[in-house]
């Protein structure tokens, strides 16, 4: 579990690219969800196609969209992938997310993205056995640990990493509404504290992961007791008990012990690795500049203006 007071804020100003309008982002640290970012670029961006005529449109996407966060003055930032589709969650639920039904034309972007990126100067963690939320959750409890780490935005809406917010240090940035959920957000959103969020998507199951939940929970009772007991193993199987209201605890509490097998395994499924050494000090995050490869990688993906940008980037970074 990654850590955990939880408001929801909406970032001031208008500007495109929230890093302009966040004070101390000198050393900032941002942490970008690149397999969230592909998906968005790849149903929201116009097609590009690179020298060979494969589509690419999604890779200039999040290029461009990167670069845009280091002209708003970020310094230090790292992007997760997920370098292949399954991980190791797939061997302990058969029901957990696959790769099945991905676009080919999307999935074929993936790895160009992460070359891209590298040559671009940015800190990229492709991962295998882990998954690309695995590794935001690591790099931000990292960081966190760093003195020099003023405050971790974790880019991504993805409720799973809700559990990683940590007061208004650890937050998680929705740079498409331009939103900042700190802890006292997520409470508003979810009902419970971060170190809760495993046991409530234990309970109200996850789609887009692929684990069902336990029958009979919804959001509104698994956040209702879970305010009050926090964890699975925190709710006393007799509801009469229970000190708080819920419709249904009978049912629920009965559920509950049928299933509980499962969602001690769907809180496992739900709960984020903070252990991957992904780098030591925060420092090693900082952007330095595109490789001299970049320039011809913009152009091989129909872009060279990216290039341009990253250039006129890296000579204000000095």
């Amino acid at each position: 579990m990654c850590h955990p007071r939880l408001s929801r804020q909406a970032l001031p100003g208008a500007s495109a690219h929230p890093a302009a309008t966040l004070p101390g982002s000198l050393m900032d640290v941002y942490l970008i969800d690149g397999t969230y970012e592909l998906f968005r670029h790849y149903f929201g961006a116009p097609s590009v196609l690179d020298r060979e005529g494969h589509e690419r449109g999604a890779v200039v996407g999040v290029l461009a969209s990167v670069l845009g966060l280091i002209e708003s003055g970020a310094t230090h930032l790292g992007v997760a992938t997920d370098h292949v589709v399954e991980s190791f969650r797939n061997d302990l639920w058969s029901g957990y997310k696959t790769g099945e039904g991905l676009e080919p034309v999307l999935w074929e972007q993936f790895h160009p993205l992460e070359e891209a990126l590298s040559d671009m100067g940015v800190v990229v963690w492709p991962m295998v056995e882990l998954e690309a939320d695995d590794a935001l959750a690591s790099a931000a409890a990292r960081a966190a640990a760093d003195p020099d780490a003023q405050r971790i935005f974790i880019c991504t809406p993805d409720k799973d990493l809700a559990q990683c917010v940590f007061g208004t240090r650890v937050v998680q940035l929705d740079r498409r509404k331009r939103e900042v959920r700190d802890e006292a957000g997520v409470v508003a959103k979810f009902g419970v504290m971060p170190a809760s969020i495993p046991d409530w998507l234990a309970l109200v199951g996850d789609a887009a992961d692929g684990f069902p939940g336990v029958p009979g929970w919804g959001s509104k009772s698994a956040s209702t007791v879970l305010a009050r007991y926090h964890h699975l193993e925190g709710i006393p199987p007799d509801p009469e008990t229970w000190e708080v209201q819920v419709r249904g605890a009978r049912r629920l509490a009965d559920s509950l012990r049928e299933h509980w097998e499962h969602a001690l395994l769907f809180r496992h499924l739900a709960t984020l690795r903070t252990d991957e050494a992904l780098f030591e000090h925060v420092s090693e995050l900082r952007w330095r500049g595109p490789s001299e490869r970049f320039a011809e990688h913009a152009r091989r993906l129909g872009a060279p203006q990216l290039a341009e940008r990253a250039g006129r980037a890296a000579e204000r970074a000095v």
